[in-house]
């Protein structure tokens, strides 16, 4: 399963932000790139716990809602609601310059991978306290997702 904790998982995900321009069409969802590249910025943000996010409902146990997120082998579903610090349509970070925040995004990435950490995890808002390993497996889906998303 793939992970940023895997270099090669991590290149995989730095390469693929190289196909993505201010231009980049969407496949689903109402983001446009520029958006979608400041929302993966305010996820490591999340992540890394500089950007906290109140705790969401969820309508099953926590722990049961991060495992089928996490480890099933089905694809992220379209149109699942973000917390809304992380909405680019809401409270999250708005775009600025294409180009500075793709080199944030660069910048967010290598330092959440780096060694030895220099932040402490924080609990999710859907799925609660997690473990590196966790928090790593969720940097790629989300990535890939929203990747994906236009057509990377």
């Amino acid at each position: 399963m793939k992970t940023l904790l895997n270099p090669a998982d991590k290149e995989e995900i730095l390469h693929r932000l190289n196909t993505i321009q201010p231009a980049s069409q969407r496949r689903w969802g109402s983001m446009s790139a520029h958006n979608m590249i400041c929302h993966l910025n305010d996820g490591f943000r999340l992540y890394m716990g500089e950007r906290p996010a109140k705790p969401i409902s969820v309508p099953a146990p926590r722990a049961l809602i991060k495992w089928f997120a996490l480890w099933s082998l089905f694809q992220w579903p379209h149109g699942f609601k973000t917390a809304p610090e992380l909405d680019q349509q809401g409270g999250g970070t708005p775009p600025v310059e294409f180009a500075a925040d793709m080199r944030e995004l660069r910048a967010l990435t290598e330092r959440f991978t780096r060694k030895p950490r220099d932040f402490d995890w924080k609990p999710h808002p859907h799925f609660g306290e997690m473990s590196e390993r966790e928090w790593n497996r969720l940097a790629y889906l989300h990535a890939d997702h929203h990747l994906r998303q236009f057509g990377a």
